[in-house]
């Protein structure tokens, strides 16, 4: 099987089904797992995709995973900077707008991280933004959350 084959194999189990899009390994583990992946801004069909970095590694998820439930969303956003995560909003869809063919007259994702304009809504995300060496700084609060 080649290499490539292999490889989208082992994201569609990480992701629980096919990919639908694009998409680039941009983060591994040290044995070579992807842990982040980066999305095209549109799906195969089109459809607008807002989520540019996506967290797919196994470890990585279940650490966010508890994170969240024990009400990280709520303490991130009441501890970072509300300025500093709408520039990252700002930061975050802009780049994910640079990879927008030319001349797409179609639907266009919408939103900075996660899909969404403000505030916080997934840590998975600004987690994977950051390990793909975004500037977020929810993604730095987890981060240093995680230990």
């Amino acid at each position: 099987m080649a290499a490539g084959v292999v490889e989208h194999a082992r994201v569609a189990a990480l992701l629980g089904r096919p990919p639908r899009g694009a998409y680039q390994v941009v983060v591994r583990s040290a044995d070579g797992d992807p842990v982040v992946l980066r999305n095209a801004p549109l799906l195969d069909d089109g459809t607008p995709m807002p989520t540019l970095y996506w967290l797919v590694g196994a470890a990585e998820r279940k650490s966010v995973d508890r994170l969240e439930a024990a009400g990280g969303v709520r303490l991130a956003e009441s501890a970072v900077d509300a300025s500093a995560l709408a520039a990252a909003h700002l930061r975050y869809a802009a780049e994910r707008d640079t990879a927008i063919p030319v001349g797409w007259s179609g639907n266009r994702p919408s939103g900075g991280v996660g899909g969404t304009r403000t505030g916080v809504k997934c840590l998975h995300a600004h987690y994977a933004w950051h390990l793909a060496g975004g500037d977020d700084p929810v993604g730095r609060w987890v981060s240093a959350h995680l230990g």
